[in-house]
């Protein structure tokens, strides 16, 4: 009983300790590369992930990237409506972020 009294103590003292010093969180930027659908690019998958999220999968085929895309439309209901809109996200990242290669 004492050794579940004293675990119980020690929860609630690490619960609600508190400190004075406030938290910082490191900025990191992640800058496009400046090309032609950039800025439709930008704003339809960074507004649900950081640009790091697509920099970290790094130089693709356009196939990935088509493929990419595709499943953050259907999976996750990214706001790319239109064939076009499709397009020129992929066109961007298989331009800006590929490999050269289309398969």
């Amino acid at each position: 009983m004492k050794k579940l009294l004293f675990i119980l103590v020690l929860i609630n003292v690490t619960l609600f300790s508190q400190s004075n010093t406030g938290i910082t969180m490191p900025y990191v930027d992640f800058p496009m590369k400046e090309g032609k659908g950039m800025y439709s690019t930008k704003g339809k998958c960074n507004m649900c992930h950081s640009w790091g999220y697509t920099v970290n999968q790094g130089l693709q085929s356009k196939k990935f990237w088509r493929e990419k895309v595709m499943k953050m439309i259907v999976v996750f209901k990214a706001p790319i409506k239109t064939q076009k809109d499709i397009d020129t996200v992929v066109d961007y990242l298989f331009e800006n972020y590929g490999n050269g290669k289309l398969e």
